[in-house]
């Protein structure tokens, strides 16, 4: 398991190729295997959300019309090796602030290895793109905060992350589209029996 903190050293430029280069490999896969698939959301488009460097690589909450995922990326020559030597498929569980989360290993073209962690798939409740951003933007400033760890004083009611995920939180469009997310229902309130839509 590894523990993710905050790189605070990449330069703007570099932040906006990678969130580029991520949402340049699944406008692919969307132009090219998905663009038919009738689960779609065609009120979203594709982009890459508050894309910053933590131990593990690149973390992005990235938003598709098929999914909202947090999306792990190599930084290095050394951890994209890494990344090779796990298995596609397999689960890699990570340490943030905010608790612990699987990530399921993915591959994808000039992509290469990735891990992914799915928020909300498919993502037939949000209303529009700006919607969907706005929680991506959400996710990612969640992961960051202690407080709404499972062990923190004001989780406490909400149990294990296991039984919060079991406790689902879908708001209705209207909440979404209001940004009136449960902040820890982010993360905590992912169905665990949804279907993960991958590419």
């Amino acid at each position: 398991m590894a523990d993710l903190r905050l790189d605070p050293t990449p330069t703007d430029a570099e932040l906006r190729a990678v969130a580029a280069g991520l949402e340049a490999a699944f406008e692919r896969v969307h132009r090219e295997r998905m663009h038919d698939v009738p689960i779609l959301n065609a009120a979203l488009g594709i982009k890459a959300i508050g894309t910053r460097a933590v131990e593990a690589g690149w973390l992005s909450a990235l938003v598709t019309p098929w999914f909202i995922n947090l999306m792990l990326l190599p930084r290095t020559p050394e951890q994209a090796q890494d990344y090779r030597t796990l298995q596609l498929g397999s689960t890699v569980v990570h340490s943030f602030p905010a608790g612990r989360f699987e990530f399921i290993v993915g591959e994808e073209g000039d992509l290469g290895r990735y891990q992914m962690c799915s928020l909300f798939s498919p993502v037939l409740e949000f209303e529009s793109h700006g919607a969907a951003v706005i929680t991506a933007e959400s996710a990612i400033a969640v992961l960051f905060d202690a407080g709404l760890a499972p062990d923190a004083p004001q989780a406490a009611d909400a149990g294990s992350p296991e039984q919060a995920a079991a406790a689902r939180f879908r708001p209705g469009g209207e909440a979404i589209e209001a940004g009136k997310l449960s902040r820890r229902g982010l993360l905590f309130g992912r169905n665990p029996e949804s279907e993960v839509v991958e590419p």
